[in-house]
């Protein structure tokens, strides 16, 4: 007696696990981004205080940028000369660290995250999380003139990419916990929770898709509530109310976007030019050339030490109106050449912070300079030091979304939002007549990494598959016998159709090739009893593609997919809701416009 196929349904693998629910649903992807915010959360916490540990440790201070010169208590013979020495001992530490366990740690961190995304799916060693909280917080704890959104951006990106392929998430899903990664850092470093998500979405991404949007804002909030608990929940900056004193002052405010918009191309060339003489005259071994490059670092904070480290509490006193005009011009200049030689020597840390500052330091001359030449009509230096802040950065790195909510909670200032908003986008237009790269591309565009080709290829990840799947054929019944199975086949025209139980339900797909393989099995032997005669025994299940898939979870799944065509489940994962094939794919890639 034969069996029927209800008595004999095979076991297949479980659609509804853990796993796939992490993998596959955006629930899941949202529940691994509060995991990756207080993961994020907690290494800014960590990294925070590794970046105060080396500073008192290193300098004798909480933050020697405003110290003035003074001698290190520990070492008050050397009076201020110490500076010289400090930076040499952290690059002997640091040098053979990152040279030896993760080189990608060196330099500022974003352009490697960015390059990650792009070209490697999102792939990021998790070692490189270790390696640059070290670095960084040596880098600049010793008075590297660096900023700490680099680092924490690819610490929380490391994070994020690490679980991402320990779950073996899709390429498209690896992307968005990279920057959700990035988000949360950024937002419990700086207590930014907004900035966190228009950061990640603008600089990492690229792309606002909705369900890439909401896990990135959950990382974010999840961080931001790690690191307000225990960093504090204060801005930033703690500056007086300012604001315009009229409409006429725009025009002086569209001169200041323009005069930012190139002051952060300039910042971004200098950059470059100093990192590429640097690499023309070193000869030595790489690990020692944080050291020795050391002593040029340490010769810049002799003569300024407003350099050393981040340098916000100088910021916050430029804007406050403490500093003269030829002042804040040295400080431009200084910080732009202290950034660049840190970075060209082989230091680690960000270039947001020294772009903020430089931009800080320009508007603020600039407002001092327009308020002695009409100071009834002109509102305080300090208005314009904060639009040059946003201003600058959006030259730079040509992200006016994350500029303008980044100054608003840095600084808790709503009342110069207009200006601001105004300034930026008049600074993102020069930036980009000036420019083809910013400040982060530029360093992919030298090693022949051109991101904007590269995102050509995004309508894959940024395209659902709901707008190119087909009617479903007629589905196989699991009961069916092999012939009648071989004859649906034969007339559907595809290498593979869907099957369904008795009660509808999908239980995988039967290509052409196992029903022949096993007609022919039966052939072969004719006496015997073939366990495998209904056409239910031969389904297997193909990889899962919902109708909220992308295009690239598609073609991933199609080319493991045995006969080029693969059914479209519903969002439950049960119940059918279209067909896919290499075909539709392709011919929908074809109708993407050329950008």
């Amino acid at each position: 007696m034969v069996a029927t196929y209800e008595s004999r349904r095979p076991a297949l693998p479980d659609r509804h696990g853990i796993g796939t629910w992490l993998r596959e649903r955006t629930s899941g992807l949202v529940a691994l981004a509060v995991v990756i915010g207080v993961g994020a959360g907690l290494g800014a916490i960590v990294f925070r205080w590794l970046v105060q540990s080396f500073t008192r440790l290193l300098s004798g201070t909480a933050d020697y940028s405003v110290a003035g010169g003074a001698a290190h208590p520990w070492l008050p013979a050397l009076g201020p000369w110490f500076v010289l020495v400090t930076p040499v001992i952290a690059g002997l530490v640091y040098g053979p660290l990152v040279q030896r366990f993760a080189p990608e740690a060196r330099g500022h961190g974003v352009p490697e995250v960015m390059y990650a995304v792009a070209e490697h799916g999102g792939r990021i060693p998790a070692k490189v999380s270790f390696v640059k909280a070290l670095a960084s917080a040596l880098c600049i704890g010793s008075g590297g003139s660096v900023g700490r959104e680099g680092p924490i951006v690819q610490i929380g990106s490391a994070l994020g990419s690490s679980l991402g392929r320990r779950v073996r998430l899709p390429e498209s899903r690896l992307r968005v916990l990279v920057a959700c990664g990035a988000a949360g850092g950024i937002a419990a470093t700086f207590n930014a929770p907004l900035t966190g998500p228009f950061f990640a979405m603008e600089l990492i991404l690229s792309s606002f898709a909705v369900d890439s949007f909401a896990a990135v804002v959950v990382a974010s909030v999840t961080a931001s509530v790690i690191g307000r608990a225990v960093l504090g929940n204060e801005a930033f900056l703690e500056l007086p109310k300012l604001s315009l004193t009229g409409s006429h002052e725009y025009l002086l405010i569209v001169l200041l976007g323009v005069l930012a918009g190139a002051l952060g191309i300039g910042f971004s060339r200098v950059l470059y030019l100093v990192e590429d003489l640097c690499d023309r005259l070193w000869r030595g071994p790489e690990w020692l050339r944080p050291a020795v490059g050391g002593l040029l670092v340490g010769g810049i904070l002799l003569v300024l030490p407003e350099m050393y480290g981040v340098g916000y509490p100088v910021l916050q006193n430029a804007i406050g109106g403490k500093y003269a005009v030829a002042f804040l011009l040295l400080l431009v200049v200084g910080k732009m050449l202290a950034t660049s030689l840190t970075i060209g020597v082989g230091g680690s840390g960000g270039v947001f912070a020294p772009s903020l500052f430089i931009g800080g330091m320009a508007g603020t001359a600039f407002g001092a300079v327009v308020h002695e030449l009409m100071p009834g009509a002109t509102a305080a230096p300090g208005v314009y030091g904060m639009i040059g802040m946003g201003a600058a950065f959006a030259g730079a790195a040509r992200a006016p979304i994350t500029a303008v909510i980044v100054l608003f909670e840095l600084t808790g200032e709503y009342s110069i939002i207009l200006p601001l908003m105004a300034a930026i986008v008049i600074a993102t237009l020069v930036s980009r007549a000036m420019s083809k790269g910013t400040i982060y591309t530029l360093k992919l565009r030298r090693r022949g990494v051109d991101l904007e080709a590269s995102r050509a290829t995004w309508p894959l990840t940024s395209r659902g598959v709901h707008g190119v799947v087909q009617p479903l054929p007629e589905a196989l019944r699991a009961e069916a016998e092999l012939s009648d199975a071989a004859q649906q086949l034969a007339l559907s025209g595809y290498g593979v159709l869907p099957v369904v139980d008795p009660d509808g339900e999908y239980r995988g797909c039967v290509t052409t090739r196992a029903v022949a393989q096993a007609l022919g099995a039966q052939r072969l032997e004719p006496g015997g009893e073939d366990p495998r005669r209904l056409t239910g025994d031969l389904a297997e299940l193909p990889p899962l593609i919902t109708d909220r898939a992308t295009l690239a979870e598609a073609l991933d799944a199609l080319a493991s997919a045995p006969g080029g065509a693969l059914p479209v489940l519903d969002e439950s994962g049960r119940e059918l809701s279209g067909w896919l094939t290499h075909r539709r794919v392709l011919g929908a890639l074809r109708e993407v416009p050329a950008s």
